[in-house]
């Protein structure tokens, strides 16, 4: 029984030599290819850091991506920087798709700012909600961000959110009660 059970063994030795061989062979491919990968990934971005356009293709990689997001926004290219933003966002690279809303949001308050130098205070509007929109959703990712969360209150002291019933001209507000006590953070209340 033990000679027999010796020969099968014997016989599978070479059969199972071969497959570990041949799983090995495998394995290395996979991490030559991922390596040449990363390699080719971290070129393009060195490209992008210094100031070279480069273009990436829609299965490129989350480091990739958010670099080219960020050449675009920095180069105020917001058009240009709306498809890879997304992409990053609907994704699963959180720490990326953070990055990407936050500074599409610092782009659109520049912008907003530049507006402002301008005097047409009108075109701002437009350009602070947008920034507020990407901190919000850049807030959802990482709500313990606290740029994030001064850049969205910058951003919201430049345009105010009215309740719906403040913003529309036709209609008279509802009454509301006179209120006796301020609501900001520091004044007194009232009382003894």
């Amino acid at each position: 029984m033990k000679r027999a059970a010796s020969v099968r063994m014997h016989a599978l030795t070479p059969v199972l030599l071969w497959a570990g061989l041949a799983i090995a062979l495998a394995a290395v491919a996979a991490a030559t290819a991922a390596l040449l990968q990363r390699t080719h990934d971290n070129r393009r971005i060195a490209a992008l850091a210094e100031g070279r356009d480069v273009e990436i293709g829609e299965d490129a990689s989350a480091a990739l991506t958010f670099a080219r997001a960020h050449y675009l926004l920095v180069r105020d290219r917001l058009d240009d920087a709306r498809a890879p933003t997304e992409r990053l966002a609907l994704g699963d690279a959180r720490r990326f798709a953070f990055a990407a809303l936050y500074d599409k949001g610092n782009a659109h308050l520049r912008r907003a700012l530049e507006i402002v130098d301008a005097h047409r205070y009108d075109d701002t509007i437009a350009q602070v909600n947008l920034a507020k929109e990407h901190y919000l959703r850049a807030l959802r990712i990482d709500p313990g961000d606290w740029d994030a969360k001064l850049n969205l209150d910058v951003a919201m002291r430049l345009v105010r959110d009215f309740p719906d019933g403040e913003a529309e001209g036709d209609e008279e507000p509802p009454e509301q009660p006179d209120r006796l006590w301020t609501d900001l953070p520091g004044l007194p209340r009232g009382g003894p």
